[in-house]
């Protein structure tokens, strides 16, 4: 599978908002970094337990945050997520495929985000 964690994360929304501010950005991504990991797990959760609304719920909680960071790959797949449970879940196996390849994709972005935040900090 092709990394694409690279065109998936775009932090130029982020640094035009942040006006310069690298506090405002080591707080967004902590932010992200705490929320992201407990949304997934929430989907994960959901999935197993083939509890739909709960999965296109969280699905749909963490989609903007995608849109924030610039993560528009991920922010579409959790798009499909959302849309194929809200729609009942009728198909399973599709619904976990796109729902991994997302999760491999933010907890890619969420390595690297750590790393941004690092050097931040380091900078203060």
């Amino acid at each position: 599978m092709p990394d694409n964690s690279a065109q998936d994360l775009d932090l130029t929304f982020l640094y035009e908002i942040a006006d310069g501010s690298d506090e405002f950005v080591v707080e967004s991504i902590d932010m992200l970094l705490q929320q992201a990991p407990e949304m997934l797990n929430s989907i994960d959760q959901a999935l197993q337990s083939t509890d739909w609304p709960t999965a296109a719920a969280s699905a749909h909680k963490l989609k903007p945050s995608m849109g924030f960071f610039g993560m528009l790959i991920s922010q579409g797949l959790l798009q499909e997520v959302e849309l194929l449970c809200k729609a009942g879940g009728q198909e399973p196996e599709q619904i976990k495929a796109k729902y991994t390849q997302a999760k491999d994709l933010i907890e890619n972005n969420l390595s690297e985000l750590s790393r941004i935040k690092a050097e931040k900090e380091a900078g203060n």
